[in-house]
């Protein structure tokens, strides 16, 4: 840790404690509980557990969400994926528009996109019980409507229509785990980040393939995806037959997200699904 990222850690630590503002904290008297508070909070940090799951909240497109190690951490980057598809939604297809969720942990895309678009219909599905108890917490805190549903999208299919399909999806290949950071590594939901090295783009291509069925006419498809693929990716859904495949990279220059447009929508699925999890 940086001597500045040590001191934005402290300040946070301080205002999470105490109350007071930034402004505040120089003229503030310190009581002992808080004293307490801040030695154990500053414990758990030093130990390698990430400040956000210390003080068990973050905050994301300026609100303020639980997180436990059940669920991922918000990244800006993903902030920067939710302005995307909010600015994009005028040309998705006329009102009343529905828009799924995959992989919501947190739910802070549903969520945010929820308070941003209240007209839209909002579902969001995770695999894990426990955080979609997390995301339905969240929903009720920042009093936003959201349907959640437990479904593992490499083995069903999430019922009805969608004007706007968005997943940030596990995508940091299990080789990739030697070149992470520790409080990561060791913090966060294995479930949620990693993907086989054989398949790294499974969750793409299983969620592209049956987004050609969910999606209504012209809708589209949004990603968060594993800054090395961003080239295979769309190439992928060109061959699937999306059009208006556009890359973008985030705030720190890597590619990072991608939207494609779905012109007609195929026939329903019909078993068997793609990506069982136990076939053969």
């Amino acid at each position: 840790m940086t001597d500045s990222e040590a001191s934005a850690t402290a300040l946070m630590l301080i205002e999470e404690v105490t109350g007071h503002s930034r402004t505040q904290i120089l003229t503030a008297d310190f009581l002992e509980t808080d004293t307490d508070k801040l030695l154990s909070l500053a414990n758990q940090i030093a130990n390698g557990t990430p400040i956000q799951y210390a003080l068990g909240y973050t905050h994301f497109c300026g609100m303020k969400f639980q997180v436990t190690p059940h669920v991922l951490i918000p990244r800006p980057e993903t902030e920067e994926l939710v302005e995307w598809i909010y600015s994009s939604f005028s040309l998705l297809p006329s009102s009343p528009s529905a828009l799924l969720d995959i992989g919501t942990g947190s739910g802070c895309i549903a969520i945010s996109l929820a308070k941003k678009l209240p007209q839209i219909q909002v579902t969001a599905l995770d695999i894990s019980s426990e955080a979609l108890q997390i995301a339905q917490g969240n929903a009720q805190s920042l009093t936003v409507h959201v349907v959640f549903l437990q479904l593992d999208i490499l083995s069903e299919t999430p019922p009805g229509t969608y004007a706007c399909i968005v997943s940030n999806p596990p995508y940091v290949c299990e080789s990739e785990a030697l070149q992470m950071e520790s409080n990561v590594l060791d913090h966060e939901p294995h479930l949620a980040l990693f993907v086989p090295d054989a398949t790294p783009l499974l969750f793409y291509e299983t969620i592209a393939r049956k987004a050609l069925h969910l999606l209504t006419p012209n809708g589209y498809l949004f990603f968060e995806i594993n800054r090395q693929y961003g080239s295979a990716i769309t190439t992928l859904l060109h061959d699937l037959g999306y059009t208006d495949v556009q890359l973008r990279q985030d705030q720190f220059g890597n590619d990072r997200m991608i939207r494609a447009k779905m012109v007609k929508s195929r026939p329903p699925l019909t078993p068997p699904l793609w990506g069982e999890r136990n076939s053969k």
